[in-house]
This record gives structure tokens, C-alpha cells and sequence, in this order.
């Protein structure tokens, strides 16, 4: 017969003349202390005991010698030695899955699943992060340097380089090319506003654009006492005409353009915007910021209070315009893997908010004429010179003092190929003190075909009265992040 006694808070009295055994867990019976009568096995599975019993003409030695027979069991499992040691620290182990023949768990893959899965999870936050950037670009932008879609008044002053006009070319000083000044300026009202596009995104600024607007200023645009009445030649109004048409920006900005291969981004008062054409047989010419370019137009500008002073670069590799692949036979003249991009035109904008920066024949605020317009030069020269590499590349840049107590500093050549000046990169800086604040702007690019990818816009800004007392004297260094 059999009995099954669970173990729940009992004394189990065996009547074998010894003294009362408390059946506590574990315990164990020997059996050569049992006589023939009583047979115990004890096991730890699902918390039950069980005693077996056995007829006294059993032969306890062939009981003996099966229970000898028996592994150790170690772990009290009942289905010991059936059981797979997991060892996770050997490199080489597998588990058996037993699905199939020849399919195992491996732990190395294991845990790189596990890493791919973190990293992505990290990616997302990181993307999450950025999104948020893109969309604080975007609104700081608009309200900041647009003034949320407020027109701005002002004066532009051309200057073109002569490295692309006829009979100058050849004539290119040490220190760069001539700059020529235009003989007139130019009257522009320029502003932007935001579109709606439609988007499955759940991000609210995927559904929006920025476009801007640049335009020669009409009769509209004059108060009654003031009028451009100056008649403009024909010439004169194709060079407005050419000079309008280049933009420096996308058609339709999105958010994702404050990213840094797009070259745009705003920080404090300064704020820069890029835009470019690659070359007509660049293998990467599928609408990526990469280059080679054939074409790059940078804007670098400083805003204060309801002033806007602000600079535009136009680079382009000579040879490969329209005009000049129609005066030789359809191919261009420069046809290099990575041709140099040489500044065509520099233009500087003065502007207000929906007032012209200067009158001639009117009495009003005039904080902003002197702002804008005073003796060239900023004291002392650029306030804190950024490194601009080696002593060969260093020939490669332009300081010009402009109307306006402002300084600039800006490559007239920039090299496409990645190995060129060992990789280092560009930099445009300007330097203007509208008012009690010293600005100092720079517009840090990388280099080679990157070179459309903004590194790092930074922003300097100075108490003008105490400005030689801080000046750095460093003798150029990046900012520190």
C-alpha cells in the first residue's frame, strides 16, 4: 500500500523504537536505519512529501544497490539529470532549442539584438531631440528674423568681384581679387511668411513652409516727401534684376533645413541661411546638401533692436555658367572633379523695420541712419579674428571694412577637394556695434564637398565701451561646446 502525506505543519510518528522525528524541511532518513518494514523518499518537488511503503520480505540490499545506482541529485529537482546548464559568460555556448536539429539560442546574438534594440530606442530619442530643435529653429527664425512676416526697408550695396568681369581676370592682385562697387544702390522691400502644405506628419511644423520675399521697392513704397525719382538705366536694371533673382535660401524652407548639412541657423541676434546648385555631372547630385557645387550662396546677418545689417556671398566655379559653355562649344571651362569656387558678388544690405534706414529730407529718429551708415571699420578691426588655417589658405580670405562701423572677414576662394588645406574648414565673420552691444558673428563651414554643412554659427557678443578690455588674445580659437 501507499500513502501520500502532505507536508503542511504535521509530526509524522514512526513507531520503529526510535524517539519522535519532527517533520521538518529537508530532512532525511537513512534507510540502513530503517528496518525492512519502512521505505522513506523524501524529494522537495511541489512541496509534497511522500512516503512510500513497502512489504517486509523486500530484499534491502537490491533496494540499496538501485538507490547507489542513482546520480547525486544536487538541486532536489525531480527531473535531474535531464536538465541543460545555461552558462551565459561562455561565448561559444548554445542552447539547445529543441525545436529542430541544428537550431540554437546564441547569446552573442542574443545580447546584440538587445544592443540594436537600445541603440535604437536611443536614436529615437535623439531624433525626438532634434525635431524639437528644428522646430525651435523654425519659430525662432520667423519672429526673430522675419519679425513675423513684417516688411524691412532698405539699401543695398553691390559689389562685384573681378574675377568674373571682362578684362579684370587676368589682373588678380596677391591679395585677392578688385571688388567694384555699383554705382547706384539698390531700394528693396524684402520680408516672409509661412505656407501651409499638406502632411500625414503629426509634427505641427511639417505642415508649414517659410518663403521669402525680396523685391525692388515701387512708388507704393515711398512716403509722400521721399521718392527715388533717379532715372535707372536699362543696365542697371538687368544687374537689379540678376542680383534679385539669386536666392540664398530654399523656395520653400521646412524645419529640417536648421539642420546643420543644410547651412541654415539662427542663434541670439545672428542668424545665417545657405543655399547651392551642384554640378551638372556630380554623382551625388540627387538633392542631398552634398557637393560638389557649381554654385554656393551664403547669407551671414546681425539684428538689433529695429535694425538689420546683414552680408551676401555669391560663389561660383568660373567656367561652368550658361553663357560661358554657349562661347565654348557647350562644354565648360572648367570641368575638374572639384573646381574652385570664387566669389562673384558681395552684397550688403542696410535695413529697418517697415521704415527706410535714412531719410534725406525728413526730421526723424536718425539712431538707426548712424547705425547703419557711420565711418567703415569696426574699432580696432574684427574683434576676435577666428584661425582661418594655414598661411596658403590664409591668402585665400578678404577683410573689407564696411559703412556701418562694421568689419568682415570672408574666403574669395574656397577649395572643394576633401584633402585640400587638410581638411580644414571655412569661416565668414562679421563684426558691428549698432548701438551699446558689440556683435560679432561666425559662419563656420566644414570642408570638401561638405562644405554647405554649417559646423557652428557662433554668436560674440560685447559691452561696446568696454570691448578692448576684454578683447580676446587668444590669436583665434573655436569656440569650446
Amino acid at each position: 500500500m501507499k500513502f501520500c502525506i502532505k507536508a503542511v505543519a504535521i509530526v509524522t510518528i514512526i513507531n520503529v523504537g526510535h524517539a519522535f522525528v519532527p517533520n521538518s524541511v529537508p530532512f532525511s532518513i537513512s534507510r540502513r536505519a530503517v528496518p525492512a518494514l519502512l521505505k522513506v523518499q523524501h524529494t522537495s518537488s511541489y512541496g509534497k512529501k511522500k512516503f512510500l511503503f513497502s512489504s517486509a520480505g523486500q530484499n534491502d540490499e537490491a533496494a540499496d544497490e538501485e538507490e547507489e545506482a542513482k546520480p547525486v541529485n544536487p538541486y532536489q529537482d525531480p527531473n535531474y539529470p535531464d536538465l541543460e546548464f545555461v552558462n551565459y559568460d561562455d561565448p561559444e555556448y548554445a542552447v539547445d532549442q529543441g525545436v529542430s536539429d541544428g537550431e540554437y539560442y546564441d547569446p552573442l546574438a542574443a545580447r546584440m539584438i538587445e544592443k540594436e534594440a537600445t541603440e535604437e530606442a536611443i536614436e529615437e530619442m535623439r531624433e525626438e531631440r532634434r525635431r524639437k530643435n528644428d522646430e525651435f529653429q523654425f519659430e525662432t527664425y520667423f519672429a526673430s528674423v522675419l519679425r513675423n512676416g513684417e516688411e524691412f526697408k532698405g539699401e543695398w550695396e553691390v559689389f562685384k568681384s573681378s574675377t568674373f568681369l571682362p578684362g579684370f581676370a587676368d589682373k588678380e592682385e596677391e591679395n585677392g581679387p578688385q571688388l567694384m562697387k555699383g554705382r547706384k544702390i539698390i531700394r528693396t522691400v524684402s520680408g516672409g511668411k509661412k505656407v501651409k502644405v499638406p502632411t500625414d506628419s503629426d509634427f505641427r511644423v511639417d505642415g508649414e513652409r517659410i518663403v521669402h520675399t525680396e523685391r525692388v521697392a515701387t512708388a507704393e513704397d515711398y512716403d509722400d516727401d521721399f521718392e527715388d525719382t533717379e532715372e535707372v538705366s536699362e543696365q542697371h536694371a538687368n544687374a537689379v534684376e540678376e542680383i534679385l533673382s539669386n536666392h540664398y535660401w530654399p523656395e520653400e524652407m521646412s524645419s529640417y533645413e536648421f539642420r546643420g548639412p543644410a547651412g541654415t541657423m539662427c542663434v541670439g541676434n545672428a542668424y545665417t541661411i545657405c543655399d547651392s546648385i551642384p554640378l551638372s555631372n556630380a554623382e551625388n547630385n540627387d538633392g542631398s546638401h552634398d557637393g560638389p557645387f557649381s554654385e554656393m550662396r551664403a547669407e551671414l546677418g546681425i539684428q538689433y533692436k529695429r535694425m538689420r545689417f546683414r552680408v551676401k556671398l555669391d560663389y561660383r566655379v568660373k567656367g561652368y555658367g550658361h553663357e560661358e559653355k554657349q562661347q565654348n562649344g557647350g562644354k565648360g571651362m572648367n570641368d575638374k572633379e572639384y573646381p574652385l569656387l570664387q566669389l562673384y558678388s558681395l552684397v550688403v544690405c542696410r535695413e529697418t523695420v517697415e521704415r527706410w534706414p535714412r531719410y534725406e529730407n525728413k526730421n526723424v529718429d536718425d539712431s538707426g541712419t548712424a547705425a547703419l551708415f557711420c565711418p567703415p571699420g569696426a574699432n580696432g578691426g574684427l574683434y576676435d579674428p577666428p584661425p582661418v588655417g594655414s598661411d596658403e589658405q590664409s591668402m585665400q580670405y578678404t577683410m573689407l571694412d564696411l559703412e556701418g562701423g562694421a568689419t568682415l572677414l570672408f574666403p574669395h576662394k574656397i577649395d572643394q577637394d576633401p584633402v585640400s588645406h587638410d581638411g580644414n574648414g571655412w569661416v565668414t565673420s562679421l563684426d558691428w556695434t549698432p548701438g551699446r552691444i558689440r556683435f560679432q558673428a561666425d559662419r563656420k563651414i566644414s570642408s570638401g564637398v561638405g562644405l554647405k554643412g554649417l559646423r557652428t554659427l557662433e554668436l560674440t557678443e560685447v559691452e561696446a565701451s568696454n570691448a578692448d578690455t576684454w578683447r580676446p588674445k587668444d590669436g583665434g580659437q573655436n569656440m569650446i561646446q
